[in-house]
C-alpha cells in the first residue's frame, strides 16, 4: 500500500536516481551530528546540486506534507539536523561553488555548502578574508541558519553581521532572495535578519552574500596564566573597557588546559589561562599588547607568540577543546553549554556555577569567547549512570536560568535546535507566541524541520 513517504520516494527517484539515498549508514550519518542527543534519522537522503533541485525537493515534501531537513557538514551540537519525525534530509555539501568575489566592493557570493576554510582559501590572493572562526568545520549556510559565531566576534561580530543577502528556498518550493549588496537599506521588511538563525524551520539558505575585510598589517598573540579564574575574567573586563584593538580574547579553566594538554601533548601551565590576539598597525599591536600585559598584572605567566606558526599552534590548540574535552573520558556523553551574557555579569555567573559543579562528580571543563560574555562548559557524563546523567542536566539548567536572570540568553551560538528548546519560554515570553505566528505564515504545513527551536 503506498503511503505519502513511499509516494515521494517514488517522485524523487525518478528525478534524482541514485542520490536518493536510504541506507542504514547514509541515514545514521544524517540523523546524528555532534550533538549529545539520541541520533534520529531520516527515512531518506537526497544529495541536492543547486537551488532549483532544493526547490523541486521542498515542493514535493510540501506536496505530500514529508517533513524537510537541511543538512551542511553536520556539526551542529543541539540536534538541528537530527529527524524526530523522520522525512528528508536535504544534504547540500555539493553545493560548494564560490558564485563571485567583488574585491573592490569587499563582498562576495558563496553557495550554502562552502566552508569558510574553503572560502578563505580562495580569497588568500586578494588580501581579503571572512573573519568569522570557530571550531568547527561548519558550511556557510549552516553557519547562517545557526547565527554562528566565534573566536572573532568581539571583533567583527557574528554571522547575523556579516550576511549581506540570501537566496532561500521557501517551504513551497518558492525561491526568493532578500537583502542585496548595498552596506544599508530601509526597504522594506529584513528578511535576512529573520532567517538567519531560522535553523531551517523557516526555509533553506542556498546561497550567501558576505562581507569581508582587508587582512590586517600585524598581528600578535599571547597566553597568560592565572591563579585563579576570577583574576582571569576580571582582565577581560578591564580589557575590554580599555578600547584596545583586540581580535580575540578567549578563556579556559585549569581542567581544560589539563584536557588541551592531553589531547595535544602540549605542555601548558595547568591554571586558568587566557589567549589573547592583538591586530592592527605594527605601531598598534606593539602598543595594545603592552597595555594589556600591564592589565593582566595578577597573571603568574605572560608568554607573546615569537612567530607566526607559534601562534597559529596555540590558536589550533584552542579550536580543538571541544574534542580535548571529550577526550577526558572517552566514550561518554557531554552537554556542550553555550550560555552568553552581558560582559560585566561574566565573572558572577562563571564563579557562581562553578561553585555548583564543585558540589557535584561532574567533570566540566570551561572555554569561552569571553570577549562577547560567552562561555562553554563541557559536561561531561555516563549517561548509564543514573546519578551523573541528573547532575549534568541539573547543571545545564541552573547555568540556563541563572544566565537568563542576568539578561542573557541560553545559546549565544549553537542555536536552539532540540536541546535548548525547553528554554525559550522562560527566555522570550510571550515573543515565543510571536514566533509561532510567523513559522504557520511561512510554513503553513510544518515541514521545515519540525520539532527544532518550539514546538506547533
Amino acid at each position: 500500500m503506498s503511503t505519502p513517504l513511499t509516494a515521494l520516494l517514488d517522485v524523487l527517484c525518478l528525478q534524482f536516481g541514485e542520490r536518493v539515498l536510504t541506507s542504514e549508514i547514509a541515514r545514521e550519518q544524517h540523523g546524528s551530528g555532534e550533538s549529545h542527543l539520541p541520533p534520529a534519522w531520516p527515512d531518506a537522503v537526497v544529495l541536492v546540486k543547486s537551488t532549483k533541485e532544493v526547490s523541486d525537493v521542498l515542493a514535493a515534501c510540501t506536496q505530500y506534507g514529508v517533513p524537510a531537513i537541511p543538512f551542511g557538514a553536520g556539526s551542529s551540537i543541539e540536534g538541528q539536523i537530527h529527524a524526530p519525525h523522520g522525512g528528508i534530509s536535504i544534504d547540500l555539501s555539493a553545493m560548494d561553488a564560490i558564485v563571485a568575489v567583488e574585491a573592490d566592493d569587499m563582498d562576495c557570493t558563496v553557495q550554502c555548502g562552502v566552508t569558510r576554510q574553503a572560502l578563505n582559501e580562495h580569497l588568500r590572493a586578494t588580501g581579503l578574508f571572512f573573519p568569522v572562526d570557530l571550531g568547527a568545520h561548519a558550511t556557510l549556510g549552516g553557519m547562517a541558519a545557526t547565527r554562528a559565531s566565534g573566536t572573532t566576534t568581539v571583533r567583527y561580530g557574528t554571522m547575523r553581521d556579516l550576511v549581506l543577502g540570501l537566496t532561500v528556498v521557501m517551504p513551497n518550493g518558492e525561491i526568493i532572495k532578500t537583502g542585496g549588496r548595498a552596506r544599508k537599506s530601509s526597504a522594506g521588511y529584513d528578511l535576512t535578519r529573520l532567517l538567519i538563525g531560522s535553523e531551517g524551520t523557516l526555509g533553506i539558505i542556498t546561497e550567501l552574500t558576505l562581507r569581508l575585510f582587508g587582512i590586517p598589517e600585524a598581528a600578535q598573540t599571547a597566553m597568560c596564566s592565572f591563579n585563579t579564574l576570577e583574576e582571569a575574567t576580571q582582565t577581560v573586563v578591564s580589557a575590554l573597557q580599555c578600547g584596545l584593538a583586540l581580535n580575540r580574547i578567549e578563556l579556559a579553566d585549569a581542567l581544560q588546559m589539563k584536557a588541551i594538554n592531553q589531547y595535544s601533548n602540549s605542555e601548558l601551565p595547568e591554571f586558568p589561562t587566557i589567549w589573547i590576539e592583538i591586530t592592527g598597525s605594527p605601531a598598534t599591536v606593539r602598543n595594545d599588547m603592552d597595555v594589556f600585559e600591564s592589565l593582566a598584572e595578577a597573571a603568574r605567566r605572560f608568554d607573546r607568540a615569537e612567530s607566526a606558526e607559534a601562534a597559529s599552534r596555540l590558536w589550533r590548540i584552542r579550536h580543538d577543546a571541544l574534542y580535548a574535552s571529550r577526550a577526558l573520558r572517552p566514550g561518554i556523553k557531554g552537554i556542550s553549554t553555550d550560555v552568553c551574557v552581558p560582559v560585566s555579569q561574566l565573572p558572577a555567573c562563571i564563579n557562581a556555577i562553578q561553585d555548583v559543579i564543585a558540589s557535584t562528580s561532574i567533570q566540566a571543563p570551561l572555554v569561552g569567547h569571553v570577549g562577547d560574555g560567552n562561555f562553554h562548559l563541557v559536561l561531561l557524563y555516563d549517561p548509564d549512570n543514573a546519578k551523573e546523567a541528573e547532575e549534568a542536566h541539573q547543571i545545564n539548567t541552573h547555568l540556563v536560568e541563572m544566565a537568563i536572570e542576568m539578561g542573557g540568553t541560553c545559546t549565544g551560538e549553537h542555536g536552539v535546535g532540540m536541546g535548548k528548546k525547553a528554554y525559550m519560554s522562560k527566555e522570550h515570553g510571550a515573543a515565543l507566541d510571536a514566533m509561532r505566528q510567523i513559522k504557520r505564515a511561512l510554513d503553513p504545513h510544518n515541514i521545515m524541520n519540525p520539532g527544532k527551536i518550539f514546538d506547533l
